[in-house]
């Protein structure tokens, strides 16, 4: 993005939550994302003014610093900014209340009301949380299908869908790769989950019905914490688990509105990484205005 707020390239990369893909992938994630953009804008690596990076797993400040550290490093002589996908999500709605919920591969919400008080809940990783994301889903859609096969000695239709969507040839091979890999795993289960609820399947109904009460639950902490229930407010959602099964989708929306009436459920207004240019040209104007 230049000073105009023109998006000169946008680029993808790989995983880059240091906490999943590990620290020396993550980074290298990053500048392989940083490089294609700044080649397909014509733009040399030292022409930079700042740096914002919004990574999942950047909560931890430990984490943070030495991500910073490094992206210091790789891009010299300029701000760096490491903030988390939260902070990225919540400057994407712009100014005044709103309500950020992300079901992705992780889950959380995060929310901001009329006098910028920020509050957050989830947020906390596979094995204290994530409740309700594409990693919690699928994997107690494995166990669901498990439980039906050592009561029927059969695999159900879920199950027999779950292998072929792992390439695995039986359970065996699934528990040995989840022991080892459980976040590969897991979350490619939320697919064969989404499409099967769409098509009536009671086993994956429930599920993401289960699914749906657990996000809602988030966004009930954060929107209790603010004092938002009776107020006019953007309550966006973002991550891969939604838009992939009407069922969920609805589901969700219904328990949403239960909770806060008045709020306008939809999409974040801008994307997340849009938000990140956004936020490091603020860094470039607090940058000026310290050297005045």
């Amino acid at each position: 993005m230049d000073d105009t707020q023109h998006i000169l390239a946008r680029s993808r990369s790989g995983p880059s939550n240091p906490l999943r893909a590990g620290f020396p992938a993550a980074v290298a994630a990053l500048e392989e994302a940083a490089l294609r953009a700044l080649a397909a804008a014509g733009v040399e690596r030292h022409s930079l003014a700042a740096l914002c990076a919004g990574l999942a797993g950047a909560a931890q400040p430990e984490i943070a610093d030495r991500v910073a550290a490094t992206l210091s490093a790789l891009f010299p002589a300029i701000p760096v900014n490491v903030c988390t996908d939260l902070d990225t999500s919540l400057a994407a709605t712009g100014d005044g209340p709103a309500v950020v919920l992300i079901a992705g591969t992780g889950s959380a919400a995060v929310g901001r009301d009329a006098m910028a008080r920020l509050a957050r809940a989830g947020g906390n990783g596979p094995l204290l949380g994530d409740e309700g994301s594409a990693y919690d889903i699928g994997r107690r859609a494995i166990l669901a299908v498990l439980r039906d096969l050592d009561r029927t000695g059969d695999d159900s239709s879920l199950g027999k869908q779950t292998l072929r969507q792992l390439g695995c040839s039986g359970w065996p091979e699934v528990r040995q790769r989840a022991s080892t890999a459980a976040s590969e795993i897991f979350p490619r289960v939320f697919p064969v989950v989404a499409v099967a609820a769409d098509a009536g399947d009671k086993t994956a109904r429930t599920l993401l019905t289960e699914a749906a009460r657990d996000l809602a639950a988030l966004v009930k902490i954060v929107v209790v914490r603010l004092e938002l229930a009776k107020v006019d407010f953007l309550l966006a959602k973002t991550g891969g688990t939604l838009g992939r099964s009407a069922f969920f989708d609805a589901r969700l929306d219904e328990l949403l509105r239960e909770i806060a009436p008045k709020a306008r459920i939809g999409p974040l207004p801008m994307p997340p990484v849009e938000a990140a240019a956004h936020l490091a040209l603020r860094l470039v104007s607090a940058t000026e205005m310290a050297g005045k």
